[in-house]
């Protein structure tokens, strides 16, 4: 389930009023969303959240849903 912080977070980056995000969503059936803004989205991850995204991780995304599991792993690994 992709959360309200994530989901604000690529809303305010691709300057949308809003937006549904499943799990499965990919970046193309997102309004404006393309490689440019998917580094802003990444950079705006990295910096709300205080993880670092390593460039294999982020090429490996196909999905919203595997941004939001990325970002619980690494919250996870920085709590225990």
């Amino acid at each position: 389930m992709i959360e309200e912080r994530l989901k604000a977070i690529i809303l305010r980056a691709l300057r949308l009023d809003d937006f549904t995000f499943h799990d499965d969503t990919k970046a193309f059936q997102v309004p404006g969303w393309d490689s440019l803004s998917h580094m802003v989205i990444i950079a705006a991850v990295e910096k709300e959240y205080g993880i670092r995204l390593r460039n294999v991780e982020i090429i490996k995304m196909k999905s919203v849903g595997d941004l939001q599991a990325l970002i619980n792993s690494k919250l996870h690994k920085g709590s225990g």
